[in-house]
């Protein structure tokens, strides 16, 4: 028995303090340490983009849960020219630096955390969109609202469609998608939070608003004008989008609609007295209810 271990013996049976060894604490430098996110203020555009960047003009699709994006996604991809995958997740994907010499090395040539993780994310969706044949490729993750910010630094000529739904009708289908994981008040306020995300993507960018009400009720009229805003032409057989080769619990909406490989009908949208009041301000500001007098 070492001196350390008798003296710590006497401290317990006496004053019974055990002392320990303080683990060092661990930094974003160690090895196996997952590397901590960039600073707000080191996310910037790239600077060099024709060096930096493969991809050209990417569409994103900012969305709450439950908004109708797989549909949307599904119809788009049925496009010659579109490839829209199942939700990709991309700004979860993180750089580390493993060492200070790398770190250094990279800072040497001009690259923080943030520039080496957009060129990741660049080269994840160029890759897929090679494979793919096609020209253009589109995002749908709706945790992308909550990065907006990042992503228009890390592609500026990156285009947005925003989809909205009546957010009571986004609530009701985040509940039944698992009511055994939230009551149908969690189910408002998580939702709500990926809605105030949409809402923060639209004041600081520019693009498309789509409704899913009118995707499911003029379905051509309403792929029209988003190809008219890609600068595509239309095509039919976005409108019977066919088997999807990626339906799975977590990547996307796995219903039966979807399944079916044609626009279905949307439900029957909430009457004013069944809307939860959490949500009531979020359907004026997205003209689902008459803003109230004197606002």
């Amino acid at each position: 028995m070492t001196w350390q271990r008798r003296i710590n013996g006497a401290l317990v049976k006496f004053t019974g303090v055990q002392l320990t060894r303080a683990r060092p604490t661990a930094t974003p430098s160690s090895e196996g340490q997952a590397p901590a996110p960039a600073a707000e203020e080191l996310v910037r555009p790239p600077a060099d983009p024709r060096a930096d960047r493969l991809l050209v003009a990417p569409v994103f699709v900012m969305s709450p849960v439950r908004s109708g994006s797989t549909l949307l996604r599904s119809m788009l991809n049925a496009h010659p020219e579109l490839h829209a995958p199942h939700e990709l997740h991309v700004r979860r994907l993180t750089v580390g630096f493993g060492t200070a010499l790398s770190r250094k090395a990279m800072e040497a040539l001009g690259h923080n955390q943030a520039d080496l993780e957009h060129m990741l994310w660049d080269r994840v969706l160029h890759r897929e969109l090679v494979r793919s044949g096609k020209r253009t490729i589109v995002d749908k993750t709706p945790a992308n609202a909550f990065a907006h910010a990042r992503i228009a630094a890390c592609w500026p000529d990156a285009r947005y469609i925003f989809l909205l739904r009546h957010p009571a009708s986004i609530a009701a289908s985040w509940y039944e998608a698992d009511p055994v994981k939230r009551t149908r008040e969690e189910a408002a306020s998580d939702a709500l939070r990926y809605m105030k995300a949409v809402q923060r993507a639209r004041k600081a960018l520019t693009g498309l608003t789509v409704r899913y009400e009118d995707l499911t009720a003029e379905p051509e009229r309403t792929t029209r004008a988003i190809c008219d805003f890609l600068g595509v032409p239309w095509e039919p057989g976005m409108l019977a989008y066919g088997e999807q080769e990626v339906v799975r619990k977590g990547l996307g909406d796995w219903s039966d609609k979807i399944r079916s490989g044609r626009v279905q009908p949307g439900r029957d949208l909430p009457d004013p007295d069944e809307i939860p009041d959490l949500l009531k301000p979020i359907c004026r500001s997205w003209g689902y209810l008459p803003k109230e007098e004197g606002r």
